[in-house]
């Protein structure tokens, strides 16, 4: 990857992230196309999906591209039976927030590596679809204290910088061209934030949506309880932002 002050620091931190005290800043409305880049289904309900619902209903159009099929995150389930599944509940997931594209690039769950296939892979999706922006999930060591991120978000996060940084290198930052003007990270600790007053139950319903998932993961929990309460953290109100209405983070990591 290129090198780039916008990447992490060497304490893990990222460079243009505001200063502790500052608040984030409204997410940017000058685009009208947007791929989001994730590593596995249910990747977009946690942390974005809310913003997905109000983009749409905008009027803007987001595409889904998810390097895998999710096949090895079902416990006691075959991955050639779990990846089918999978998929077809991220499509149904995708639905509740306006996303009529989802794409499946076929990379093994939990053996994701930014290789060369990998990054050619999120190049050819970024080409097709001609985004104005690309989002994709957080792709920091750990979301917070004693929160590790998981191997396939950070490798697949990088992945995603260094074909950005390739496309936009050969001839410039030009969405006509099929070269996106911004990528965005979802983040625990935002640069941008979107207010999703009005679309956090979509948000919810689109969670609620990975029901053999959600059901092997939290058994004694009925899965509408679990996709409200997960929900419902990841779009806190933040004091001084957006009148108190709940919000989703991201961080502006190009250009």
């Amino acid at each position: 990857m290129s090198d780039s002050t916008d990447q992490p620091d060497a304490d893990g931190q990222r460079g243009d992230l505001p200063a502790e005290s500052a608040l984030p800043e409204p997410f940017p409305t000058d685009w009208t196309r947007c791929l989001v880049l994730v590593a596995h289904p249910d990747d977009p309900e946690y942390g974005m999906s809310a913003a997905v619902a109000r983009w749409t209903a905008e009027g803007r159009s987001v595409v889904y591209v998810l390097a895998s099929s999710g096949e090895a995150g079902i416990e006691g389930m075959a991955p050639s039976i779990a990846g089918p599944i999978r998929e077809e509940e991220q499509r149904r997931s995708a639905a509740h927030v306006g996303v009529d594209t989802v794409e499946f690039l076929g990379f093994p769950d939990s053996r994701i590596v930014n290789n060369s296939a990998l990054r050619d892979a999120v190049a050819d999706s970024i080409r097709r679809h001609r985004p104005d922006i690309v989002v994709s999930l957080f792709s920091g060591p750990e979301f917070g204290p004693g929160m590790p991120n998981q191997s396939d978000h950070m490798e697949f996060g990088d992945a995603v910088g260094a074909a950005y940084d390739d496309l936009v290198a050969a001839v410039g930052v030009d969405s006509r061209e099929g070269r996106p003007q911004m990528w965005f990270e979802s983040d625990p600790q935002p640069s941008h934030y979107v207010d999703v007053r009005g679309f956090v139950e979509p948000a919810i319903d689109a969670l609620a949506e990975h029901k053999e998932y959600l059901s092997v993961l939290d058994p004694r929990t009925p899965v509408r309880e679990q996709a409200k309460a997960q929900v419902e953290r990841m779009v806190e109100p933040v004091d001084g932002l957006a009148d108190g209405n709940p919000v989703v983070g991201f961080t502006r990591m190009r250009p």
